[in-house]
């Protein structure tokens, strides 16, 4: 992408964010979303090596993407399970940070004209933003020196990357909190949770998808897990007013459709949030973006664990005191036991949300508050 120079009538805001799955990437575009809400004018730039479609398909308007690894994180093998001896050596590779490439970067931030930096739990990001002389706002549920703490019995050599990370976390100039908050620490903000707003109606989605209005809806994003084909069998076999929707799980832009079993590719034409408000339920893994989509939209959350996340103990009890849910073990996804829930998960009811302002939109003004203090 082509330099562009430094414009005094364009307020820049730069977005460093984990490349851990896609759920630091939805909540950043949902704050990202608030921000042109707030003033269309703001320039965002982009830092992560999470693909640009997803920015793509999430934001509205014109950003600049800057493909960086801005955090590890956790290396996974799957959607459920980590690879910790692997998470190790790539830490060993991206800490500490090395000054020639904080300087790097910072100029490149400074030339874009960037007032602030915001990261999505990016601890390189605080770090630029002390190099380019720009303040940093961290937005966070969790940090990683938290996690890693919760895995250091099973990997001791984790230990040594838990002072640094907390030492550059703790240097965020400003610190939001979004809920559920894993570790509850002073800071400026704390939020309901953050999550991308639905664009179109329940009615248009369930027409797009010729589902009929009298039937139920459950909408299954399992995060690449695969299925076995018994496995949409017994989908098949359900009641005939019931209809499943996957998502991620057709060949690359193809609908597939087979009675009441819908596949839909990686990129479709529906975008997540209006499906998930289109739902009567909502069957997937336990992680904080799924949570906020289903939380705003009120509706009931079959969710699959990761047992070993630290994470996991927090979202659960959230869900349980504020949401709808049931927990499906992992080990019956495959071969459809968990088809004996479904029955007990659809009769929860959907769980009205007060019309106020979302989490998106506080972290959003906070922000603004900041670039306008910025021009007095």
């Amino acid at each position: 992408m082509p330099m562009r120079t430094k414009d005094s009538s364009v307020r820049g805001i730069a977005f460093f964010i984990s490349p851990h799955g896609y759920g630091h990437s939805a909540r950043a575009s949902a704050v990202m979303e608030a921000l042109h809400s707030i003033s269309p004018s703001i320039r965002v730039e982009i830092f992560t090596t999470v693909p640009e479609w997803f920015f793509q398909e999430s934001l509205s308007r014109d950003f600049g993407y800057h493909s960086l690894l801005t955090d590890i994180g956790l290396v996974q093998t799957t959607p459920l399970v980590e690879d910790l001896p692997a998470t190790v050596e790539r830490l060993n590779e991206f800490l500490p940070f090395q000054s020639s490439e904080l300087r790097r970067i910072a100029r490149t931030i400074n030339e874009l004209g960037c007032k602030l930096i915001v990261c999505d739990i990016s601890p390189l990001g605080i770090a630029v933003a002390k190099e380019a002389g720009i303040p940093s706002v961290l937005v966070e549920n969790f940090t990683w020196d938290w996690i890693y703490q919760g895995y250091a019995q099973e990997e001791p050599r984790l230990r040594e990357f838990i002072p640094y990370l907390k030492e550059q976390f703790d240097r965020a100039d400003y610190r939001i909190q979004t809920e559920p908050v894993c570790q509850p620490r002073a800071g400026n903000l704390t939020t309901p949770p953050v999550s991308r707003k639905p664009r179109s109606a329940l009615a248009d989605v369930r027409k797009k998808l010729k589902i009929p209005a009298s039937a139920k809806m459950v909408l299954i994003n399992l995060g690449g897990l695969a299925l076995q084909w018994e496995f949409l069998t017994e989908l098949k076999s359900q009641r005939d007013d019931i209809y499943f929707v996957l998502s991620g799980y057709a060949p690359m832009k193809q609908t597939l459709r087979e009675d009441n079993v819908i596949l839909l590719p990686p990129h479709s034409d529906f975008y997540h949030p209006d499906l998930v408000q289109a739902s009567d339920a909502v069957i997937a893994k336990l992680g904080y973006s799924t949570l906020a989509e289903v939380y705003t939209a009120g509706v009931p959350y079959g969710y699959i664990k990761r047992e070993k996340f630290p994470e996991t103990e927090v979202l659960t009890n959230f869900i349980t005191a504020q949401m709808k849910g049931i927990a499906i073990e992992k080990e019956g996804l495959q071969d459809g036991r968990w088809l004996s829930q479904l029955r007990d998960l659809l009769s929860l009811p959907r769980v009205p949300r007060e019309v106020s302002t979302s989490g998106a939109e506080q972290v959003a003004r906070f922000i603004w508050s900041l670039l306008e203090n910025q021009n007095h």
